[in-house]
């Protein structure tokens, strides 16, 4: 009879055990079902496969990233304030109408297309309305000359009146030079080379400048001599031997580490836009990041559509690819977009590709050097030494000029690239201006005296180099225009 118990009991106990394993393995098979299926939810709700929203549910979404530099500026979509800056919103796909506003900068505007389950970003860069101007030079500049890297500007000190400040030729560098501690610090120029007498000062006044490629010389050419100046210290004018015999060769050898320079960033564009800037195309101007290309168009043309496989969440804007002469374009060579941005036409409501820093007697236009792209070989400067010879003119001055047109679009028209590489610079109807590299957001940044030869912005886009006199009775001086 005991026996007969303790087995009824260890059946019971058997089922009871067996009943709870069932329930935990039931249990925990329908939780990690739920922990699945919530993990695939809110992978697919990141996504933006579908929304919620007071219109009810929405079964696809993008995402609209909305930043601005500065931050915390109102976000209005058409016409609606809906948020702040940097804030991640999804929205129903479509064309959406969307402003970016704030106290004391200039708005940003531009329709956007929301894409599905893809983010699109704005990228505002907001311009103060009341810029301030801090001025670099106090006793008058000339011979203004910006270094190829972008991180220099050389000019000379004609006549002073200043106990401290020397005849001669200076160095302003740009860039962050602030030393540890102090917030807003400028060096002051540096003298590279003194001019003492009437008749240096005078035959320097009459010199033109060229730039190495490395940004580290310069040579100079005054009608009695050529001179080569190191940029890392002061020289001795007494002591500086004639270059004019190595003259020819040493701008062979500069034009030729040009040449090499612009196979190695070309070659990362597409064939046919290559075509069109060596055949087609000239003042042909890659942007700082080297991502993008300015050019105006010299013969009618259609850039193919295609050249690249589409990128997802690339700039909707519209493009232009039937290309017409005497019309600037940039190319977009990550998104494979090309933007009409200026016309030759003075009265174009969007730019004007007008005349800046070219002396009145003398004309020049960029042709790349780098016109064999399509060899896998470069030419070699031994076996084609006349070749690099094409930047070299009859006179110092022309060659100068080309030298400098080459580096810089500042010398052949006011349309130029903004440090960041999304932005351009003009100048219209005496105001200078500021638009993105597609077309939209127009902005004037000044409309203050200033001569029409010489803007130029700093490197990493803070400020904004003009030469002005607020009087009759002033020296021009380079003043910076504090953009942020």
């Amino acid at each position: 009879m005991a026996a007969r118990l303790s087995l009824q009991k260890l059946i019971s106990i058997l089922r009871l055990w067996f009943s709870a394993t069932r329930l935990r393995v039931i249990y925990t098979a329908f939780s990690a079902l739920i922990i699945v299926a919530g993990t695939l939810v809110a992978i697919q709700y990141a996504k933006g496969s579908f929304r919620f929203t007071n219109r009810g549910y929405v079964p696809t979404a993008g995402l609209l990233n909305a930043n601005s530099f500065p931050t915390a500026a109102e976000v209005f979509i058409d016409d609606k304030l809906v948020t702040a800056t940097d804030d991640t919103l999804y929205l129903e796909p479509r064309s959406y109408q969307i402003r970016i506003a704030k106290d004391g900068f200039s708005s940003w505007e531009k329709i956007l297309e929301i894409e599905p389950q893809l983010v699109t970003q704005t990228n505002a860069q907001l311009f103060p309305t009341t810029p301030s101007l801090t001025p670099l030079t106090f006793a008058g500049v000339s011979l203004l000359s910006p270094s190829p890297d972008g991180q220099k500007i050389l000019f000379q000190v004609a006549t002073t009146s200043s106990q401290t400040t020397k005849t001669g030729l200076y160095i302003l560098e740009l860039g962050n030079n602030s030393p540890a501690g102090l917030i807003g610090f400028q060096k002051a120029p540096r003298l590279i080379l003194e001019t003492p007498s009437i008749a240096a000062q005078t035959d320097l006044g009459l010199a033109s400048f060229i730039w190495s490629p490395d940004s580290s010389e310069v040579l100079v050419s005054s009608p009695k001599s050529d001179w080569l100046l190191p940029m890392d210290k002061k020289s001795d004018l007494t002591q500086l031997t004639d270059m004019g015999w190595k003259k020819k060769t040493l701008l062979s050898e500069w034009e030729y580490e040009m040449y090499l320079r612009d196979r190695q960033f070309f070659a990362k564009f597409p064939t046919e836009i290559l075509r069109i800037a060596t055949e087609s195309a000239k003042n042909t101007y890659l942007s700082p990041d080297k991502k993008r290309l300015l050019y105006t168009a010299t013969a009618a043309t259609t850039l193919p559509e295609r050249l690249i496989p589409p990128l997802p969440a690339a700039n909707t804007q519209p493009e232009s690819r039937q290309l017409e002469p005497g019309k600037v374009y940039v190319y977009d060579r990550e998104e494979d977009r090309n933007f009409l941005v200026a016309f030759s036409n003075s009265m174009s409501p969007i730019a004007t590709a007008s005349p800046s820093a070219i002396p009145a007697n003398l004309t020049t236009e960029k042709r790349l050097l780098a016109n064999d792209l399509a060899n896998s070989n470069p030419r070699s400067l031994t076996a084609s030494a006349s070749t690099f010879r094409t930047l070299q003119a009859t006179t110092s001055a022309q060659t100068a000029l080309n030298f400098s047109a080459y580096y810089s679009s500042l010398f052949i028209n006011t349309v130029q690239w903004f440090p960041d590489s999304r932005h351009l610079l003009f100048i219209r109807d005496n105001k200078i201006e500021i638009m993105e590299y597609d077309g939209t957001n127009l902005t004037t940044l000044y409309s203050g005296p200033f001569t029409r030869n010489f803007t130029y912005p700093w490197p990493d886009g803070s400020r904004l180099l003009i030469l002005t006199a607020f009087s009759p009775d002033s020296p021009l001086n380079l003043y910076a225009i504090e953009l942020k």
